[in-house]
Protein backbone atom coordinates (compact mmCIF):
# COMPACT_ATOMS: atom_id res chain seq x y z
CA UNK A 1 0.00 0.00 0.00
CA UNK A 2 1.20 3.53 -1.12
CA UNK A 3 1.27 5.42 1.87
CA UNK A 4 0.00 8.81 -0.55
CA UNK A 5 -3.31 7.44 -1.18
CA UNK A 6 -5.66 4.13 -0.27
CA UNK A 7 -6.88 2.34 -3.00
CA UNK A 8 -10.94 1.45 -2.33
CA UNK A 9 -12.83 -1.30 -3.46
CA UNK A 10 -16.10 -1.01 -3.95
CA UNK A 11 -18.46 -3.92 -2.21
CA UNK A 12 -21.79 -3.21 -3.91
CA UNK A 13 -23.02 -0.38 -7.04
CA UNK A 14 -26.20 0.50 -5.60
CA UNK A 15 -27.35 4.04 -4.75
CA UNK A 16 -25.69 4.62 -1.94
CA UNK A 17 -22.33 3.94 -3.65
CA UNK A 18 -23.12 6.11 -7.01
CA UNK A 19 -24.54 8.84 -5.42
CA UNK A 20 -22.73 8.80 -2.23
CA UNK A 21 -19.69 7.45 -1.57
CA UNK A 22 -18.01 7.02 -5.04
CA UNK A 23 -18.80 10.93 -5.50
CA UNK A 24 -16.89 11.38 -2.39
CA UNK A 25 -13.46 10.50 -3.31
CA UNK A 26 -13.76 13.97 -5.57
CA UNK A 27 -12.87 15.70 -2.08
CA UNK A 28 -10.54 13.15 -0.60
CA UNK A 29 -6.99 13.75 -1.07
CA UNK A 30 -5.59 10.45 -0.04
CA UNK A 31 -7.73 7.79 -2.36
CA UNK A 32 -8.81 6.77 -5.10
CA UNK A 33 -10.86 4.09 -6.41
CA UNK A 34 -9.31 0.97 -7.42
CA UNK A 35 -12.10 -1.52 -8.11
CA UNK A 36 -15.78 -1.96 -8.10
CA UNK A 37 -17.69 -5.17 -7.77
CA UNK A 38 -21.36 -6.21 -8.09
CA UNK A 39 -23.06 -9.05 -8.50
CA UNK A 40 -24.94 -6.97 -11.80
CA UNK A 41 -21.54 -6.45 -13.78
CA UNK A 42 -23.55 -3.50 -15.85
CA UNK A 43 -24.27 -1.32 -12.62
CA UNK A 44 -19.86 -1.77 -11.82
CA UNK A 45 -19.33 -0.81 -15.38
CA UNK A 46 -21.44 2.57 -14.73
CA UNK A 47 -20.22 3.32 -11.22
CA UNK A 48 -16.67 2.37 -12.50
CA UNK A 49 -17.07 5.02 -15.43
CA UNK A 50 -18.21 7.39 -13.11
CA UNK A 51 -15.20 7.44 -10.93
CA UNK A 52 -12.94 7.45 -14.22
CA UNK A 53 -14.79 10.72 -15.51
CA UNK A 54 -14.47 12.58 -11.78
CA UNK A 55 -10.68 11.87 -12.47
CA UNK A 56 -10.94 9.57 -9.15
CA UNK A 57 -8.93 6.56 -10.32
CA UNK A 58 -9.08 3.81 -12.88
CA UNK A 59 -10.98 1.00 -11.30
CA UNK A 60 -11.15 -2.60 -12.38
CA UNK A 61 -14.78 -4.03 -12.44
CA UNK A 62 -15.79 -7.65 -11.52
CA UNK A 63 -18.95 -9.14 -10.66
CA UNK A 64 -16.88 -11.42 -7.80
CA UNK A 65 -15.46 -9.92 -4.46
CA UNK A 66 -12.78 -12.36 -4.48
CA UNK A 67 -11.58 -11.18 -7.51
CA UNK A 68 -11.43 -7.56 -6.22
CA UNK A 69 -9.93 -8.13 -3.04
CA UNK A 70 -7.37 -10.23 -5.13
CA UNK A 71 -6.58 -7.30 -7.47
CA UNK A 72 -2.96 -5.27 -6.04
CA UNK A 73 -4.14 -1.68 -6.19
CA UNK A 74 -7.28 -2.77 -3.45
CA UNK A 75 -5.87 -1.69 0.15
CA UNK A 76 -9.46 -1.51 1.40
CA UNK A 77 -12.78 -2.18 0.72
CA UNK A 78 -15.96 -0.34 1.51
CA UNK A 79 -18.72 -3.10 1.50
CA UNK A 80 -22.16 -1.46 0.71
CA UNK A 81 -23.46 -4.42 -0.89
CA UNK A 82 -27.72 -5.62 0.65
CA UNK A 83 -28.03 -6.74 4.06
CA UNK A 84 -28.85 -10.48 3.57
CA UNK A 85 -25.16 -11.38 1.32
CA UNK A 86 -23.28 -9.60 4.56
CA UNK A 87 -21.80 -12.21 6.27
CA UNK A 88 -21.14 -14.44 3.11
CA UNK A 89 -19.25 -11.41 1.78
CA UNK A 90 -17.28 -10.91 5.00
CA UNK A 91 -16.78 -14.45 5.17
CA UNK A 92 -15.12 -14.40 1.14
CA UNK A 93 -12.93 -11.39 2.21
CA UNK A 94 -11.02 -12.62 5.35
CA UNK A 95 -10.86 -16.07 3.85
CA UNK A 96 -8.68 -14.70 0.95
CA UNK A 97 -6.86 -12.40 3.78
CA UNK A 98 -5.78 -15.55 5.92
CA UNK A 99 -5.32 -17.76 2.54
CA UNK A 100 -3.00 -14.85 0.88
CA UNK A 101 -4.84 -14.13 -1.39
CA UNK A 102 -5.72 -10.21 -0.60
CA UNK A 103 -3.23 -8.03 0.82
CA UNK A 104 -6.13 -5.48 2.43
CA UNK A 105 -5.44 -3.22 5.52
CA UNK A 106 -8.89 -2.28 6.31
CA UNK A 107 -12.61 -3.06 5.90
CA UNK A 108 -15.51 -0.66 6.24
CA UNK A 109 -19.11 -1.94 6.34
CA UNK A 110 -22.21 0.63 5.76
CA UNK A 111 -24.94 0.28 8.05
CA UNK A 112 -26.65 -1.65 9.67
CA UNK A 113 -23.83 -4.30 10.56
CA UNK A 114 -25.60 -6.98 10.16
CA UNK A 115 -29.44 -8.65 10.04
CA UNK A 116 -29.20 -10.19 13.87
CA UNK A 117 -27.14 -10.25 16.91
CA UNK A 118 -25.40 -12.88 15.80
CA UNK A 119 -24.65 -12.04 12.83
CA UNK A 120 -23.35 -9.00 13.66
CA UNK A 121 -21.13 -10.64 16.25
CA UNK A 122 -19.73 -12.82 13.86
CA UNK A 123 -19.13 -10.20 11.07
CA UNK A 124 -16.96 -8.05 14.15
CA UNK A 125 -15.41 -11.70 14.89
CA UNK A 126 -13.79 -12.69 11.35
CA UNK A 127 -12.68 -9.27 10.72
CA UNK A 128 -10.89 -8.70 13.83
CA UNK A 129 -9.82 -12.40 13.42
CA UNK A 130 -7.81 -11.27 10.44
CA UNK A 131 -6.24 -8.26 11.99
CA UNK A 132 -8.03 -5.73 10.23
CA UNK A 133 -8.71 -2.05 10.54
CA UNK A 134 -12.44 -1.40 10.44
CA UNK A 135 -15.07 1.03 10.18
CA UNK A 136 -18.77 1.03 10.48
CA UNK A 137 -20.08 3.53 8.16
CA UNK A 138 -22.60 5.58 9.57
CA UNK A 139 -22.91 8.84 8.01
CA UNK A 140 -25.19 11.26 10.13
CA UNK A 141 -22.53 11.23 13.32
CA UNK A 142 -20.01 12.91 10.53
CA UNK A 143 -22.54 15.52 9.01
CA UNK A 144 -21.25 18.84 9.53
CA UNK A 145 -24.34 19.98 11.08
CA UNK A 146 -24.50 17.38 13.56
CA UNK A 147 -20.84 18.11 14.46
CA UNK A 148 -21.15 21.80 15.11
CA UNK A 149 -24.32 21.86 16.85
CA UNK A 150 -23.09 18.95 19.18
CA UNK A 151 -19.54 20.98 19.65
CA UNK A 152 -21.77 24.15 20.95
CA UNK A 153 -24.26 22.34 23.11
CA UNK A 154 -21.33 20.68 24.55
CA UNK A 155 -19.46 23.63 25.40
CA UNK A 156 -22.53 24.65 27.49
CA UNK A 157 -22.83 21.52 29.11
CA UNK A 158 -20.08 22.39 30.98
CA UNK A 159 -21.67 25.13 33.44
CA UNK A 160 -25.48 23.81 33.38
CA UNK A 161 -24.87 19.91 32.77
CA UNK A 162 -24.52 17.62 29.78
CA UNK A 163 -28.11 16.95 27.63
CA UNK A 164 -30.58 14.79 28.87
CA UNK A 165 -32.95 14.15 25.51
CA UNK A 166 -31.90 13.64 21.66
CA UNK A 167 -34.27 12.87 19.49
CA UNK A 168 -33.99 11.73 15.63
CA UNK A 169 -35.64 11.39 12.97
CA UNK A 170 -35.91 9.98 9.50
CA UNK A 171 -38.95 9.74 6.84
CA UNK A 172 -39.08 9.18 3.44
CA UNK A 173 -41.71 7.21 1.16
CA UNK A 174 -39.78 4.29 0.70
CA UNK A 175 -37.09 2.83 -0.67
CA UNK A 176 -35.72 2.59 -4.42
CA UNK A 177 -34.66 -1.40 -4.45
CA UNK A 178 -36.54 -4.78 -4.10
CA UNK A 179 -34.42 -6.04 -1.19
CA UNK A 180 -35.30 -3.24 1.22
CA UNK A 181 -38.94 -4.43 1.33
CA UNK A 182 -38.54 -8.11 1.80
CA UNK A 183 -38.39 -8.94 5.83
CA UNK A 184 -36.36 -11.97 5.58
CA UNK A 185 -33.47 -9.92 3.27
CA UNK A 186 -33.58 -6.67 4.66
CA UNK A 187 -33.55 -8.09 8.55
CA UNK A 188 -36.90 -6.45 8.95
CA UNK A 189 -38.51 -2.85 7.96
CA UNK A 190 -38.22 0.69 8.45
CA UNK A 191 -36.88 0.04 11.66
CA UNK A 192 -33.68 -1.75 10.84
CA UNK A 193 -33.04 0.60 7.91
CA UNK A 194 -33.66 4.02 8.92
CA UNK A 195 -33.79 3.30 12.94
CA UNK A 196 -30.35 2.01 13.07
CA UNK A 197 -29.32 5.79 11.88
CA UNK A 198 -31.84 7.39 14.32
CA UNK A 199 -30.08 5.02 17.59
CA UNK A 200 -26.47 5.98 16.94
CA UNK A 201 -26.82 10.00 15.85
CA UNK A 202 -28.71 10.21 19.36
CA UNK A 203 -26.07 8.22 20.87
CA UNK A 204 -23.35 10.29 19.68
CA UNK A 205 -25.10 13.35 20.73
CA UNK A 206 -25.71 12.37 24.20
CA UNK A 207 -22.16 11.12 24.61
CA UNK A 208 -19.28 13.68 26.10
CA UNK A 209 -16.97 14.40 23.34
CA UNK A 210 -14.18 11.77 22.83
CA UNK A 211 -16.01 9.29 24.99
CA UNK A 212 -18.20 6.25 24.89
CA UNK A 213 -19.21 6.97 28.55
CA UNK A 214 -23.08 5.83 27.70
CA UNK A 215 -24.27 2.59 28.81
CA UNK A 216 -27.77 1.43 27.10
CA UNK A 217 -30.11 0.08 29.89
CA UNK A 218 -33.37 -0.42 28.28
CA UNK A 219 -35.66 0.11 25.35
CA UNK A 220 -39.71 0.46 24.71
CA UNK A 221 -40.99 0.55 20.97
CA UNK A 222 -43.83 0.29 18.70
CA UNK A 223 -44.13 -0.32 15.12
CA UNK A 224 -47.35 -0.71 12.60
CA UNK A 225 -47.48 -0.70 8.91
CA UNK A 226 -49.53 2.48 8.27
CA UNK A 227 -49.80 3.00 4.72
CA UNK A 228 -47.91 0.01 2.60
CA UNK A 229 -50.54 -2.80 3.18
CA UNK A 230 -53.42 -0.74 1.90
CA UNK A 231 -54.78 -2.26 -1.13
CA UNK A 232 -53.70 0.30 -3.90
CA UNK A 233 -50.39 0.26 -2.62
CA UNK A 234 -50.23 -3.28 -1.58
CA UNK A 235 -50.69 -3.35 -5.46
CA UNK A 236 -48.17 -0.69 -6.28
CA UNK A 237 -45.04 -2.82 -4.55
CA UNK A 238 -46.39 -6.73 -6.07
CA UNK A 239 -46.41 -4.50 -9.29
CA UNK A 240 -43.23 -2.80 -8.93
CA UNK A 241 -40.49 -4.95 -6.69
CA UNK A 242 -42.43 -8.02 -6.43
CA UNK A 243 -43.13 -8.31 -2.71
CA UNK A 244 -46.44 -9.47 -0.66
CA UNK A 245 -47.05 -6.79 1.60
CA UNK A 246 -50.64 -8.21 1.74
CA UNK A 247 -49.77 -11.40 3.85
CA UNK A 248 -46.22 -10.85 4.97
CA UNK A 249 -45.63 -6.92 5.43
CA UNK A 250 -42.90 -5.18 7.11
CA UNK A 251 -43.14 -2.15 9.52
CA UNK A 252 -43.44 1.47 7.76
CA UNK A 253 -43.55 2.95 10.72
CA UNK A 254 -41.64 2.67 13.82
CA UNK A 255 -41.22 4.62 17.51
CA UNK A 256 -38.74 4.02 20.34
CA UNK A 257 -37.16 5.54 23.24
CA UNK A 258 -33.79 4.30 24.93
CA UNK A 259 -32.51 4.61 27.99
CA UNK A 260 -28.86 5.16 29.09
CA UNK A 261 -27.19 5.60 32.10
CA UNK A 262 -24.58 8.01 32.70
CA UNK A 263 -21.23 7.60 34.53
CA UNK A 264 -22.16 9.49 37.16
CA UNK A 265 -25.93 7.02 37.15
CA UNK A 266 -27.83 9.63 35.81
CA UNK A 267 -30.48 8.82 33.21
CA UNK A 268 -30.54 10.10 29.40
CA UNK A 269 -33.09 9.58 26.65
CA UNK A 270 -32.78 8.54 22.98
CA UNK A 271 -36.20 9.01 20.64
CA UNK A 272 -36.64 8.00 17.03
CA UNK A 273 -38.95 8.22 14.85
CA UNK A 274 -38.71 6.64 11.35
CA UNK A 275 -40.88 6.02 8.21
CA UNK A 276 -41.23 4.77 5.05
CA UNK A 277 -44.66 6.61 5.13
CA UNK A 278 -43.75 10.39 4.46
CA UNK A 279 -44.67 11.83 1.63
CA UNK A 280 -43.03 15.29 0.90
CA UNK A 281 -40.33 17.21 -1.22
CA UNK A 282 -37.99 14.33 0.02
CA UNK A 283 -35.86 12.92 2.36
CA UNK A 284 -35.82 14.55 5.53
CA UNK A 285 -33.27 14.09 8.61
CA UNK A 286 -34.93 16.01 11.74
CA UNK A 287 -32.11 16.01 15.26
CA UNK A 288 -32.55 17.57 18.22
CA UNK A 289 -30.56 17.59 21.50
CA UNK A 290 -31.29 19.40 24.62
CA UNK A 291 -30.16 20.00 27.90
CA UNK A 292 -30.83 22.07 31.67
CA UNK A 293 -30.12 25.23 29.44
CA UNK A 294 -29.69 24.80 26.13
CA UNK A 295 -31.58 23.35 22.86
CA UNK A 296 -30.29 22.48 19.12
CA UNK A 297 -32.08 21.42 16.15
CA UNK A 298 -31.32 20.65 12.47
CA UNK A 299 -33.48 19.43 9.77
CA UNK A 300 -32.51 18.79 6.44
CA UNK A 301 -35.41 20.02 4.25
CA UNK A 302 -34.84 23.54 5.27
CA UNK A 303 -31.81 24.26 3.50
CA UNK A 304 -32.47 27.91 2.45
CA UNK A 305 -32.62 27.29 -1.40
CA UNK A 306 -36.41 25.84 -3.19
CA UNK A 307 -37.83 25.97 -6.88
CA UNK A 308 -40.91 26.40 -7.72
CA UNK A 309 -42.26 24.75 -11.23
CA UNK A 310 -45.92 25.61 -12.26
CA UNK A 311 -48.12 23.29 -14.00
CA UNK A 312 -47.60 25.08 -17.61
CA UNK A 313 -43.60 24.19 -16.90
CA UNK A 314 -42.65 22.52 -20.21
CA UNK A 315 -40.46 20.55 -18.34
CA UNK A 316 -40.84 18.28 -15.43
CA UNK A 317 -37.95 18.96 -12.81
CA UNK A 318 -34.85 16.94 -12.34
CA UNK A 319 -33.18 15.76 -9.38
CA UNK A 320 -33.32 17.93 -6.69
CA UNK A 321 -32.87 15.46 -3.48
CA UNK A 322 -32.85 12.30 -2.63
CA UNK A 323 -36.42 10.18 -2.45
CA UNK A 324 -38.16 13.80 -4.05
CA UNK A 325 -42.16 12.70 -4.31
CA UNK A 326 -42.75 15.57 -7.04
CA UNK A 327 -41.36 17.25 -9.79
CA UNK A 328 -43.38 20.39 -9.85
CA UNK A 329 -44.12 23.00 -7.10
CA UNK A 330 -42.08 23.84 -4.72
CA UNK A 331 -39.20 21.87 -3.96
CA UNK A 332 -36.43 21.90 -1.43
CA UNK A 333 -32.87 21.97 -2.63
CA UNK A 334 -29.48 20.74 -1.05
CA UNK A 335 -26.59 22.10 -3.11
CA UNK A 336 -24.03 19.76 -1.36
CA UNK A 337 -26.39 16.90 -0.28
CA UNK A 338 -24.01 14.55 0.12
CA UNK A 339 -22.06 16.98 2.05
CA UNK A 340 -24.79 17.52 4.18
CA UNK A 341 -25.16 13.90 5.03
CA UNK A 342 -21.75 13.69 6.04
CA UNK A 343 -20.25 11.68 3.60
CA UNK A 344 -17.17 13.05 2.51
CA UNK A 345 -16.39 13.64 5.93
CA UNK A 346 -17.37 10.31 6.96
CA UNK A 347 -15.19 8.98 4.28
CA UNK A 348 -12.42 11.25 4.35
CA UNK A 349 -11.87 9.93 8.40
CA UNK A 350 -12.21 6.54 7.28
CA UNK A 351 -9.14 6.74 4.35
CA UNK A 352 -6.97 8.82 7.03
CA UNK A 353 -7.30 5.97 9.90
CA UNK A 354 -6.65 3.20 7.25
CA UNK A 355 -3.60 5.07 6.56
CA UNK A 356 -2.38 5.16 9.60
CA UNK A 357 -3.23 1.22 10.54
CA UNK A 358 -5.98 2.66 12.99
CA UNK A 359 -9.83 2.15 13.59
CA UNK A 360 -12.23 4.75 12.74
CA UNK A 361 -13.59 6.69 14.90
CA UNK A 362 -16.85 4.66 14.36
CA UNK A 363 -15.84 0.73 14.58
CA UNK A 364 -17.94 -2.46 13.80
CA UNK A 365 -18.23 -2.46 17.64
CA UNK A 366 -20.32 0.38 17.23
CA UNK A 367 -22.17 -1.38 14.78
CA UNK A 368 -22.94 -4.19 17.16
CA UNK A 369 -24.03 -1.93 19.70
CA UNK A 370 -26.41 -0.40 16.90
CA UNK A 371 -27.86 -3.40 16.10
CA UNK A 372 -28.40 -4.51 20.00
CA UNK A 373 -30.43 -1.62 20.45
CA UNK A 374 -32.52 -2.49 16.92
CA UNK A 375 -33.18 -5.58 18.35
CA UNK A 376 -34.28 -4.62 21.09
CA UNK A 377 -36.56 -2.50 20.06
CA UNK A 378 -37.86 -5.05 17.71
CA UNK A 379 -38.13 -7.39 20.77
CA UNK A 380 -39.83 -4.37 22.57
CA UNK A 381 -42.64 -4.06 19.96
CA UNK A 382 -42.99 -7.91 20.17
CA UNK A 383 -43.67 -8.39 23.55
CA UNK A 384 -45.38 -4.89 24.22
CA UNK A 385 -42.95 -4.22 27.23
CA UNK A 386 -39.55 -2.34 28.02
CA UNK A 387 -36.76 -4.48 27.05
CA UNK A 388 -33.36 -4.55 28.94
CA UNK A 389 -30.36 -4.64 26.84
CA UNK A 390 -28.84 -8.07 28.21
CA UNK A 391 -32.19 -9.91 27.53
CA UNK A 392 -31.23 -13.26 26.71
CA UNK A 393 -33.59 -13.36 24.16
CA UNK A 394 -31.56 -11.03 22.03
CA UNK A 395 -28.72 -13.46 21.49
CA UNK A 396 -30.57 -15.37 18.60
CA UNK A 397 -33.49 -13.06 18.34
CA UNK A 398 -35.08 -12.43 15.04
CA UNK A 399 -37.56 -9.57 14.63
CA UNK A 400 -40.91 -10.75 13.90
CA UNK A 401 -40.66 -8.90 10.03
CA UNK A 402 -38.29 -10.48 9.45
CA UNK A 403 -39.77 -13.99 10.26
CA UNK A 404 -42.69 -13.29 8.19
CA UNK A 405 -44.79 -13.44 11.01
CA UNK A 406 -45.43 -9.64 11.57
CA UNK A 407 -49.53 -8.29 10.87
CA UNK A 408 -48.35 -4.78 10.14
CA UNK A 409 -51.16 -3.37 13.08
CA UNK A 410 -50.18 -2.24 16.17
CA UNK A 411 -50.86 -3.51 19.73
CA UNK A 412 -53.99 -1.89 20.72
Amino acid sequence: MSQDALGIGFVGAGFITSEFHAPSLERIRRAEAAGVMNPTREKAESVAEDLRAADCGDPVVTDDVRDLVAEPAVDAVWVTSPNHTRVETIRAIVEAVEQGGADLVGVAIEKPLARTVAEAEEVVELVEGADLAHAYLENQVYMPGVERMRELLWEGAESSGRPYLARAAEEHAGPHSAWFWDGEKQGGGVLNDMGCHSHEVNRHLLSRPGEDDLTPKAVTADISTLKWDREEYADELAEEYGVDYRSAPTEDYARTTVYYETPDGEVVVGETTNSWSFVGSGLRISIELLGPEYSGRIDTLESGTNVFFSDAATEEAGYAVEKQQASQGQLSVLPDEGGVYGYPAQNEHVVEAFLAGENAREDLSDGLTVVRLCMASYLSAERGERVALDDPELAEYVPEPARGEFDGAPEL
